[in-house]
């Protein structure tokens, strides 16, 4: 257990003092909305501290000379530097960590040397989500596109539908159908329940599959689902923020891209900084005529990423009615998200779901090394590094029909100096192997990290 004091009680806030008192640690959490700490208090059982979380005397009565971790998350990227600053200073803080939005901090690294603002991780959303969507992106008709172990192997979630040729067949098939590819469905979701596969599991038309594949592999996996889309080539971004120019940057150049800002000096300036070849728009994402003007019926691809989550809602909307292929829009609020499931929206982008693994990983013991949230909060994803020998570990030199993993825990792939194996009963794990694992049920996280965590004698 570990003592965190959480700076910032929005969202992202809100939502990683639920996940690591959810783990075991002690958490207190400062903001100087009392409504928002209200809110907290409602369903957590943690401290909260009203007042502002770069003063030496808040950090002081939340505990921070006691506290191994600070994590800065409010609106304002000076207020969680300062907060870090003060929290090493004065108090000597052995983790602090900040989300920082400002490209240029990013940009200049110095900032963060050891001797200068001591940050040792820095966090941004916007660059979280870009990626996010890139990948979405580069492979239509995923729901989820995960990376982990380097990128050398993902975890992709897609939707089987009707044509697709393991669709009313067993699972087992997909080894005659596919020889060669490794792959291994990790978790099913019918009608929002879980399922634990096998081989003789038969895959139903609208059920949420999530598969663990090398890179290489996916396109290919995805055939045996659904039908394959074809490649995207024209995207249009609603909102010229963050999130819409970095977005803008990382697809310019292999898709026709568009962007729609409504503030006439913010388009003056993304038509000096975007890359030659994307077009900016000056209007109203949410107007239907506009739009029209725009070419909505000619995209592939509409993403609404503005910071206004109803305006995202109802562009994306008008934008599907159009006959866009595939619709994504950020989202902040966890009830929206939860609105949009089934609904004309393809995909609901929460920022502070992608930012929380990012930290999870970060505070997590057992070796983790890597953390995607699920489902909305409710599965996990998690690389795991495995350490220690036979003598110390309960995993290491050990099959994995011999572990004891929870309920709803499965290794759906090992990777081994850098060779993707897709594992069955009878592998064997060995130390310093990178296990990805998935959780039907985040409450057997606690679970999890103690079957993989060597005992004391090993350290």
């Amino acid at each position: 257990m570990k003592r965190i004091v959480i700076v910032g009680a929005g969202q992202v806030g809100q939502s990683l003092a639920e996940a690591l008192s959810g783990d075991g640690h002690n958490v207190t959490v400062i903001d100087t909305r009392s409504d928002c700490l209200e809110a907290i208090e409602s369903h957590l059982d943690i401290r909260t501290i009203n007042g502002f979380g770069c003063h030496p005397g808040v950090l002081e009565s939340a505990g921070a000379r006691d506290a191994e971790m600070l994590i800065a998350v409010t609106d304002s990227d000076e207020v969680n530097m300062l907060a870090c600053q003060v929290g090493s200073t004065l108090f000597g803080i052995g983790t602090k960590i900040a989300r920082v939005r400002e490209r240029s901090y990013h940009e200049n690294p110095k900032l963060f040397a050891p001797d200068a603002v001591p940050v040792d991780l820095l966090i941004s959303p916007e660059a979280i989500v870009t990626s996010q969507i890139q990948r979405l992106v580069e492979h239509p008709g995923a729901l989820q596109v995960l990376d982990f172990a380097d990128g050398l192997v993902s975890l992709v979630g897609v939707r089987a539908y009707y044509g697709g040729p393991l669709v009313g067949h067993e699972l087992r098939n997909i080894r005659t159908d596919m020889p060669g590819i490794q792959t291994r469905v990790a978790a099913i979701f019918r009608r929002n329940h879980p399922i634990a596969p096998d081989g003789h599991t038969v895959i139903e038309a609208e059920d949420e599959v999530f598969f663990v594949a090398a890179k290489k592999n996916i396109r290919a996996v995805m055939s045996e689902l659904r039908r394959l889309e074809k490649p995207y080539k024209r995207i249009l971004i609603g909102g010229g923020g963050n999130i819409g120019r970095r977005l803008a940057e990382a697809l310019t150049g292999r898709y026709e891209v568009r962007i729609i800002e409504h503030d006439p000096q913010r388009a003056d300036y993304l038509r000096q900084k975007l890359p030659a070849g994307t077009e900016v728009l000056v209007g109203d994402g949410s107007d239907d005529r506009f739009l029209d003007r725009a070419g909505i019926g000619d995209m592939d691809v509409f993403c609404a990423v503005t910071n206004d989550d109803q305006a995202n809602i109802f562009s994306g909307m008008l934008a599907k009615r159009r006959g866009v292929r595939k619709v994504m829009a950020l989202i902040n609020r966890p009830g929206y998200v939860d609105l949009m499931q089934d609904s004309a929206i393809d995909i609901a982008l929460s920022p502070q779901q992608a930012t929380i693994g990012v930290l999870l990983a970060r505070v997590r013991e057992g070796g983790t090394a890597t953390v995607h949230s699920l489902r909305r909060g409710a599965a996990e994803a998690i690389e795991t590094i495995v350490h220690g020998d036979a003598g110390s570990s309960r995993v290491v030199g050990r099959r994995i029909d011999h572990l004891s993993l929870p309920k709803g825990a499965s290794i759906g792939a090992i990777v081994r100096d850098r060779e993707v194996i897709i594992p069955h009963h009878d592998t064997v794990i060995h130390a310093g192997d990178h296990a990805i694992l998935f959780l039907t049920d985040r409450d057997r996280v606690k679970a999890v990290q103690r079957l993989f965590q060597p005992r004391a004698s090993f350290f």
